[in-house]
């Protein structure tokens, strides 16, 4: 079948985070491609509570942390043109959205809301600083494979060989 026949059907979201986008759409863009879906790369910010959605998907905020005040998000455009080339090069359209708020019930809400088969997302981040939030909020990936329906697929960003201890083990 050609694809004016079997043309693109939803989008394969994407979690993705400024350091780390380039693997996770990789991987991301490969999967829509095998689906025949688009690709939908979100940019979740944590620290701000949404209060309003519009029809086209803008999303009004505002910041936990007044000093830092701005009405409307935007996804940072370095990072899109860093992975457009990625999407295009497997054929799949490439769409980004922001949002705000707890990132795994954000990237399944906008999963929910477009159908999508599946939605992709990186390891946890290495360092001291993501263990430490990790341990008090917990993975985005453990969260989405508890709380919704669909498939997560984990993109390792930083695999730890098994003659190391993993982040989250004490060292005996």
């Amino acid at each position: 079948m050609s694809d004016e026949q079997n043309p693109a059907r939803g989008f394969v979201v994407a979690g993705v985070v400024p350091n780390s986008g380039e693997a996770v759409v990789a991987t991301a863009a490969d999967l829509a491609a095998r689906f025949g879906t688009g690709l939908l790369c979100v940019s979740v910010e944590p620290d701000r509570l949404a209060f309003a959605e519009g029809i086209d998907g803008t999303v009004l905020s505002y910041p936990l942390d007044p000093d830092d005040y701005t009405e409307t998000l935007s996804f940072d455009a370095d990072l899109e043109a860093r992975l457009r080339p990625i999407a295009s090069a497997r054929g799949v359209e490439l769409r980004t959205s922001v949002v705000a708020g707890e990132p795994a019930q954000c990237l399944s809400h906008l999963a929910e809301r477009l159908d999508a088969p599946l939605i992709v997302v990186g390891s946890r981040e290495a360092g001291l600083r993501g263990s430490v939030r990790e341990f008090f909020a917990g993975s985005v990936a453990l969260h989405l494979s508890h709380r919704q329906h669909r498939p997560v697929v984990v993109v390792p960003l930083a695999p730890v060989p098994r003659s190391q201890t993993l982040p989250w083990e004490d060292e005996l």
